[in-house]
C-alpha cells in the first residue's frame, strides 16, 4: 500500500500537490545554477578577468555538447512516462534503459572527439594568445567529464517519472555541494596560473560523481519504478525520444549560438568588458530561469501519463494552474532581479568600476525579460510531454534563433550597446506572443480546450 505522503503520476494534482511534486525539480534546477553561478564567483574573483572571459567563451560549446543529455532525458521522460500510463511497464524499463546506454557511448565518442576540435573552435570564436590558452586548458578538462554530466542531465528528467523526485534533487545537490567546496579549495589554494584549472576539475569531478551515483541507483534498485536492464536497439524508439527532446535540444543549441552572437555583438560594442558582464548576466539568469525549466522537467511526466491515459479534464487542469504559476512566479522574479540587481553586479564584477557599471546598467535592462520566460518555457515543455516534438521544436527554433538572431543584429544599430540588452526583453516578448498562438491553434488536438 502506498504511504500517505506519497504521490503518484496518477493522481490528481491540485495547487498543492503539484508544488510538493515539482518543487524538488524545481530546487534541482535551480542548485544546479547555483553552483555553475559559483564557478563563475571564484574563477571571476580568484583566476582573473581573463579566465572568467574565456570561461564565458567557451561554455556554449560545452552546453551544446552537455544538451544531447537534455535531449534523450526529456524525449525520452515523454515517451517513456507515456507507456507507463499505457500500462506497459517492461516496455518502459526497455525504453529508458536504451536512452541511458546511448548516452553513455555518446558521450564518451563526444568527449573524444572535442579533444581535438576544441583548440579551432576556441580560435574561430575570437579567442586569442592567453585568452584561447585558457578557453582550451578549461574546456578539454570539463568535456572529459561528457559522459556522466550527460547522464545527470538525463536522470534529472527519469527520477522524476520514477515517482522519486526527492532523490533527483538529493543528487543534484551532493554534486553541487561537491563542486563549490572543491572550486573554494582548489581556486584559492592553488598558485594564480593553476586555479581556472582547478573550477575545471572541481566541475567534471562533481560532475562524474553525481551521473555515477544515479547510474548505480538505477543499475541496482530493483524495485524502482525504473530500472536498468536488458534492452535491444530500437531506432524508431530512439527516434522519437529525439523528436520529443528536440525542442529543448534546439532551445539550448540555440542558446548557445546566440551566446556567442551575442559575444561578437559585445566584443564589437565594449571589448572584453562586455563579454565579462554579458557572463555575469548569463550566470544570474541560469537561476531565475532554471525554476521554470524545473518546474517543466517537474510537470511533463505528470502531462505525459495523464495524456497516455487520456484522462482529458485532468490534462485541461494541469494547463491552467500551470499557466497561473509560470506569470505570478515571472512577476516575482522581475521584482527580485530588479532589488537585487546591484549587490548581484557587485559579487562578480566590484573589484573593477567600469565594469560593474556596465554590468548594473545591463542586467536592470534584462531583468524585465523574467515576465514572459517562464511561460514560453512552459510552453515548449507542454508540447514535448504531448509527445509532439516537432511544434516543440518549431517554437523553440523561432523563439530563440530567428527572435533573438534578428532583434541582438537590429537592435545595436539604433541603440548601440543598449541594443543588446534590450534584445532579450523584446525577444521574449516576441515568443510569448508565439506561445499564445500555438496554444490556440493545438488545444483541440489534445484535449486542451473548455
Amino acid at each position: 500500500m502506498a504511504q500517505k505522503d506519497e504521490i503518484r503520476l496518477s493522481d490528481h494534482f491540485g495547487y498543492g500537490r503539484l508544488a510538493r511534486f515539482t518543487l524538488p525539480s524545481v530546487a534541482m534546477m535551480i542548485f544546479t545554477s547555483v553552483y555553475s553561478v559559483a564557478d563563475g564567483f571564484f574563477v571571476s574573483n580568484f583566476a582573473g578577468k581573463t579566465a572568467f572571459s574565456a570561461v564565458n567563451l567557451i561554455m556554449p560549446v560545452l552546453m551544446i555538447l552537455g544538451t544531447l543529455g537534455m535531449m534523450l532525458g526529456t524525449g525520452g521522460t515523454a515517451l517513456v512516462a507515456k507507456t507507463l500510463g499505457m500500462g506497459d511497464r517492461d516496455r518502459a524499463n526497455r525504453y529508458f534503459s536504451l536512452f541511458v546506454y546511448t548516452a553513455l557511448i555518446l558521450g564518451a565518442a563526444l568527449s573524444i572527439l572535442s579533444f581535438f576540435l576544441l583548440p579551432g573552435i576556441a580560435f574561430r570564436l575570437g579567442a586569442r594568445d592567453a585568452l584561447l590558452t585558457d578557453c582550451v586548458r578549461y574546456a578539454r578538462v570539463v568535456a572529459g567529464a561528457l559522459p556522466f554530466s550527460m547522464l545527470m542531465m538525463m536522470f534529472q528528467s527519469f527520477f522524476v517519472a520514477a515517482e522519486k523526485p526527492k532523490l533527483g534533487f538529493a543528487v543534484t545537490l551532493a554534486s553541487g555541494l561537491l563542486n563549490m567546496i572543491l572550486d573554494a579549495l582548489l581556486c584559492t589554494l592553488l598558485p594564480q596560473e593553476s586555479r581556472l584549472m582547478g573550477a575545471a576539475f572541481a566541475t567534471a569531478i562533481s560532475q562524474t560523481a553525481g551521473g555515477l551515483f544515479a547510474l548505480c541507483y538505477f543499475l541496482f534498485k530493483r524495485d524502482s519504478l525504473l530500472s536498468l536492464g536488458k534492452t535491444r536497439f530500437d531506432g524508431r524508439a530512439l527516434l522519437k525520444a529525439c523528436l520529443n527532446g528536440s525542442s529543448e535540444f534546439m532551445t539550448s543549441v540555440s542558446m548557445s549560438v546566440v551566446s556567442m552572437l551575442y559575444n561578437f555583438q559585445l566584443m564589437k560594442y565594449a571589448g572584453e568588458d562586455g563579454i565579462a558582464a554579458y557572463g555575469v548576466m548569463m550566470y544570474v539568469g541560469m537561476i531565475f530561469t532554471a525554476a521554470f525549466v524545473g518546474y517543466s522537467i517537474g510537470v511533463a511526466p505528470v502531462i505525459s501519463f495523464h495524456f497516455g491515459a487520456e484522462n482529458h479534464e485532468e490534462l485541461k487542469s494541469l494547463l491552467k494552474k500551470s499557466l497561473w504559476i509560470c506569470f505570478v512566479a515571472g512577476g516575482a522574479m522581475v521584482a527580485l532581479a530588479e532589488l537585487f540587481a546591484v549587490p548581484l553586479a557587485s559579487l562578480f564584477t566590484g573589484y573593477d568600476t567600469g565594469l560593474y557599471n556596465l554590468t548594473l546598467h545591463g542586467f536592470r535592462i534584462v531583468a524585465l525579460c523574467y515576465v514572459f520566460v517562464g511561460f514560453c518555457i512552459f510552453v515548449s515543455g507542454l508540447f514535448t510531454a504531448l509527445n509532439d516534438g516537432v511544434t516543440s521544436a518549431l517554437i523553440s527554433f523561432i523563439r530563440t534563433v530567428v527572435f533573438e538572431i534578428a532583434f541582438v543584429m537590429l537592435l545595436p544599430l539604433l541603440f548601440g550597446i543598449d541594443g543588446v540588452w534590450i534584445s532579450c526583453v523584446v525577444s521574449e516578448l516576441a515568443a510569448f506572443l508565439l506561445g499564445i498562438a500555438f496554444l490556440l491553434c493545438k488545444r483541440k488536438r489534445y484535449g486542451l480546450a473548455r
